[in-house]
Formats: C-alpha cells, sequence, structure tokens
C-alpha cells in the first residue's frame, strides 16, 4: 500500500494512488448485461456474507457488466434502478476503481467514464486487501440531486440507498462465486480529492469485489 505519515492530521495514515496498470481507456463500453437466469434469490441469500480475501485475479468484461448493472442499473424502461433511492432522485453515483484507472459508471448508457488515470484502489480504505482485489466500488451522495429531500434528512436516505446497492452487490456475489465486503473505514476525503469530486459530494462507503483466494 503506497502510503505517507501526514504530521498536520495527528499522525492519520496518508493514502495515495498509484501508476494505473496497462493503458486506460477514455471509456469502456460495457456488453449487454445478463438479465435472466443465475441462482434462486432465497440461495443467494443464504449464501451471502463478507469476505476479506481476495484474488488478485481481473473479473472479465462480461461479469463486471452484469455486477455494474446488478448493483445500480436500469431495469426498466422509464429509467428507475435496480436500486431504491427516495422520490426518485438517482443521488448515488458509483464509482469503480480499476487496475487502469478509476471510472465513473454511467447506468443509462451502461458505460463507464474514465475520471481518474491512476490506479485508486489502494486509497479505498485502510485495509490490506483493497489494493490487491481487482476491483473496489465507491458508493458517492450527490446531494445536488436531493433539493425535494430536507437538507437534514439527506445523508440518512443517500445512506439507505447506498445500502441498497451494496446488497445487490453482495446478492450477486453469492450468485455468481465471487467475494466481497461493504467498508466504512475509508478515508473520505482522500477519495474525494482522487475523483475530483466537489463540496455537493459525500463519499459514503467503498465495496471490494474479487475471486476469493485459493
Amino acid at each position: 500500500m503506497h502510503s505517507s505519515y501526514c504530521p498536520n492530521f495527528r499522525g492519520q495514515l496518508c493514502l495515495r494512488p498509484k501508476p494505473a496498470r496497462g493503458d486506460a481507456s477514455k471509456a469502456i463500453a460495457l456488453p449487454e448485461a445478463q438479465k435472466e437466469g443465475g441462482i434462486p434469490l432465497i440461495e443467494a441469500i443464504s449464501k451471502r456474507r463478507s469476505d476479506r480475501e481476495f484474488s488478485s485475479q481481473e473479473l472479465p468484461l462480461p461479469l463486471l457488466s452484469n455486477l455494474l448493472w446488478a448493483a445500480y442499473g436500469v431495469n426498466r424502461p422509464d429509467g428507475h434502478r435496480t436500486a431504491p433511492s427516495a422520490l426518485d432522485a438517482q443521488e448515488i453515483v458509483v464509482y469503480a476503481a480499476l487496475p487502469s484507472g478509476a471510472y465513473l459508471y454511467e447506468a443509462t448508457a451502461h458505460q463507464l467514464q474514465l475520471v481518474a488515470s491512476s490506479d485508486l484502489r489502494n486509497i479505498t480504505g485502510y485495509q490490506d486487501f483493497v489494493d490487491g482485489a481487482p476491483l473496489d466500488l465507491v458508493f458517492v451522495a450527490d446531494y445536488s440531486r436531493m433539493k425535494l429531500v430536507p437538507a437534514s434528512l439527506r445523508e440518512s436516505y443517500a445512506s439507505v440507498a447506498a445500502g441498497a446497492i451494496s446488497q445487490n452487490v453482495y446478492l450477486f456475489a453469492a450468485g455468481n462465486g465471487l467475494a466481497t465486503v461493504i467498508r466504512a473505514w475509508i478515508d473520505r476525503e482522500a477519495i474525494a480529492n482522487a475523483l475530483g469530486l466537489t463540496h455537493d459530494h459525500q463519499v459514503l462507503l467503498s465495496q471490494t469485489v474479487g475471486y476469493p483466494k485459493g
């Protein structure tokens, strides 16, 4: 993990991005997601668990496509998503930190848009496994989309929405032989800076996904 200690921040560990591995495409068009089949829901629930040991093997693009669609893709012609949000604000923005760079998931176009051409996986959390796993998802609340929600409720509403997306990832992982864990022990300021977020955005959670180790 690339890091150093910051004397101006009470000795907290500062996390730094690493050079990207390979050439980062400006946009990655994802193949159409598979929306049928899979194991029964009750079986996926029975297999749902958190894992903290991951293989470094990268996820094939079709599998990544299915995962992102299951997490927060568009599942109806009117633009509604696979996870709920109050007043259909769709305030959660999903970023995917990959070895080749960090990408914004654009659900309507079902594609990944490059936002940082560095490997940001190691700054998405303090645990040692985060920069070895092939994918770290970051869930960000965009409060500019929540103008109809009272300001005092926006963070709690957004956190519920992020939790629903996280559970979609858990169930997809359980049904497809993947390992995953949601993480709240993260440097939100470092992540926000690396992704170029504005004051209207708040980093809520990260989630690591990959094949089980061994």
